[in-house]
């Protein structure tokens, strides 16, 4: 498959599919970009990209308000996202070829098995898995 060489932070996922895979809306979304808790990178025409970093820290922003914890709160927990940082959300010509090589059920089913497979970063919020487990058994 073509996700050998793709790094998690790639921005390949529009917010379609990240709005599917963590059951947030579109404005909840953008709330949290305003709140400097994501960074999405921009395409030309200024759509937003998502990378696998991104899925993730949404995640755990969803599991942390489900648990009763303000945006104040939350912004402690977890630090801004800036765009120096090595995680940060990238566009590159790597990134592009991958995103349009890629079908979006391709790259829905990619997200899906990346996240599914516990391939998390070191120290990493485990209720994640559950969360999705939930999600895909249910559809």
């Amino acid at each position: 498959m073509a996700g050998d060489e793709i790094r998690r932070n790639m921005a390949l996922f529009p917010i379609g599919i990240v709005m599917k895979l963590t059951d947030l809306t579109a404005r909840q979304i953008r709330y949290y970009e305003q709140h400097e808790l994501i960074q999405p990178a921009r395409t030309a025409g200024n759509q937003r990209l998502f990378s696998f970093n991104d899925v993730e820290r949404l995640l755990e922003i969803k599991a942390l308000i489900e648990k009763g914890v303000n945006i104040a709160g939350i912004k402690q927990v977890m630090n801004p996202v800036g765009e120096s940082a090595d995680d940060a959300t990238i566009i590159n010509e790597l990134s592009e070829v991958k995103r349009r090589e890629m079908t979006e059920s391709q790259l829905h089913r990619m997200l899906k098995q990346q996240i599914m497979s516990g391939n998390k970063r070191p120290g990493q919020v485990s209720l994640i898995q559950g969360e999705l487990s939930r999600f895909y058994k249910n559809k």
